[in-house]
């Protein structure tokens, strides 16, 4: 009897390189660019100099922790397990999920965020092998 492993198609993780390198795409915008960073957020920009100052620091944050997804998922993709990768993915949704809460409260700019946030969790849920038929396979 043979098993059905979509999990196991090249192309996920093919995908999750193209996630990665949207994540470093927007960490290294962010952290050279703080104010063309900040406009995907669809906040206002800071009135004072001081202000200015902050939000450029924490945009250097966010933009490491962005690099860092991208690295992380570029790492599970070429050295490591799909179901390694796939968590990884589910994890990086859930951030792009609270990026889009944290605009939602602040009144629009959600679905600069939440638009790809499913597509990443989908990839992931696929590589943890949701859809793989033929019941649970012994462990690697």
């Amino acid at each position: 009897m043979t098993t059905s492993s979509i999990s196991q198609l090249p192309y996920l993780r093919a995908a999750a390189g193209v996630f990665g390198t949207i994540f470093i795409g927007f960490g290294i915008n962010a952290m050279l660019r703080p104010g063309n960073g900040l406009e995907f957020f669809e906040f206002e920009p800071p009135s004072t100099a001081s202000d200015k100052k902050l939000v450029d620091y924490l945009m250097v944050v966010y933009g490491a922790r962005d690099i860092f997804m991208g690295l992380a998922i570029y790492s599970a993709a070429f050295f490591g397990d799909r179901r390694v990768l796939g968590c990884i993915l589910v994890a990086a949704s859930a951030v792009a999920f609270v990026d889009g809460a944290v605009c939602r409260a602040n009144g629009k700019g959600e679905w600069n965020h939440w638009g790809y946030a499913p597509v990443v969790a989908a990839v992931g849920s696929v590589l943890l092998g949701v859809l793989d038929m033929g019941g649970r396979r012994k462990k690697e």
